[in-house]
């Protein structure tokens, strides 16, 4: 019998920022992928205009991702890298997987000087201690997605699959898409964060705040004394646009910024 998801304390990483950092970024949901050049070309012009001390990337950068070995056949996934790189070199650029992009892995993001994140993650930024999360761990509703996540983020299975020849993988990768494609036009209701496993979550990091992505669902909740900020997803080629930066500031403040 499995444990309860909702009683289980996560794996917990931990990002204590430097007294150097005065302001750091989220950002996630980008679902970055060659056909859809606006919101590729805004979140370029963000990484090089962006005064952030950090910036945490909190899942779901590209639409999908088969293994390192496609980056190095992509011209755009390279693109994407020097993107990276290039923002490495003056911030600090970390990367948490999501539930697209979760075997993006230490070839490529070494690469790019890229740290990676743990999801979740305790940000602890001043006084602040933040916990940070793809997202898709909490959507407990979602049961589908529940068992193959469980599937999929065992080391075999995704040792067995990175075996598999690129092809294969790709194609694999487009079903998924067309699924997800379908739902959508389906006007499939997608799960929310799971209330009681997200104020665990925040008892066992000792944490006030809660920060993710993956619902597409830019909000912001009181949980009690506690706060969930839901990240925006990004998208300038197709309605409704919506391209989001959340800011934190060592003193407390925090802010949305419209990336339009």
């Amino acid at each position: 019998m499995s444990a309860d998801p909702r009683t289980t304390a996560p794996s917990l990483g931990r990002l204590t920022a430097p007294a150097t950092w005065q302001t750091v970024d989220l950002i996630s949901d980008l679902h970055l992928q060659a056909s859809e050049t606006t919101t590729y070309e805004a979140w370029r012009d963000y990484m090089a205009r962006t005064t952030a001390d950090a910036v945490l990337i909190l899942g779901d950068l590209f639409e999908v991702w088969v293994g390192d070995d496609a980056a190095a056949q992509d011209p755009f996934l390279q693109s994407c890298a020097e993107v990276l790189r290039q923002t490495a070199q003056r911030a600090h650029v970390a990367f948490m997987h999501g539930n697209r992009d979760f075997l993006v892995g230490p070839d490529y993001l070494g690469d790019c000087g890229v740290a990676t994140l743990t999801d979740p993650t305790l940000l602890e930024l001043g006084k602040q201690r933040i916990l940070l999360s793809h997202g898709d761990a909490l959507c407990l509703d979602d049961k589908p997605y529940q068992a193959f996540r469980l599937q999929a983020r065992s080391p075999q299975w995704q040792q067995d699959f990175l075996a598999k020849p690129l092809a294969e993988r790709q194609e694999f990768a487009r079903s998924l898409r067309a699924l997800s494609e379908s739902q959508k036009h389906e006007g499939m209701t997608f799960a929310d964060a799971d209330l009681e496993m997200s104020l665990f979550w925040l008892a066992q990091a000792q944490a006030d705040c809660l920060v993710h992505g993956h619902t597409h669902r830019p909000a912001d909740h009181a949980l009690g004394s506690a706060q969930r900020h839901v990240l925006s997803d990004w998208s300038l080629d197709h309605a409704p646009l919506r391209a989001q930066v959340f800011r934190l500031q060592r003193d407390g403040a925090s802010q949305r910024i419209d990336w339009l």
